[in-house]
């Protein structure tokens, strides 16, 4: 991944966790690996986990333990409605700087 994918990403990262665990709760491997699934190949478990932390302390999402059978237990994390509220202000922006951009790229040709 280039440097300009990797900055822009940090922008929308938060956002576009905060939608896959809109589809279902999940722990922070399950969306490190949908996130791969999705070609963000690059991005380390580590930037999810603590993407994840800063989440938790927003209060957009809810936190559960569930006994792993290798390890400690793991941290399921759901959307709950404060972050339902955040993700749809996330598609509103995403959408408006999207249909600039598009306008932006459709003039230049």
């Amino acid at each position: 991944m280039g440097k300009q994918m990797t900055e822009m990403l940090k922008g929308t990262l938060e956002g576009i966790v905060l939608a896959i665990l809109s589809a279902q709760p999940a722990y922070g491997y399950e969306i490190t690996a949908r996130l791969r699934e999705q070609g963000f190949s690059d991005i380390a478990e580590g930037t999810v986990y603590a993407l994840l932390i800063r989440n938790e302390q927003k209060g957009f999402v809810d936190v559960r333990k569930i006994p792993s059978e290798k390890g400690p237990p793991r941290k399921v994390y759901s959307l709950n409605a404060r972050g339902e509220e955040y993700l749809e202000e996330f598609w509103r922006t995403w959408s408006f700087l999207a249909e600039r951009l598009e306008q932006l790229h459709t003039e230049r040709k």
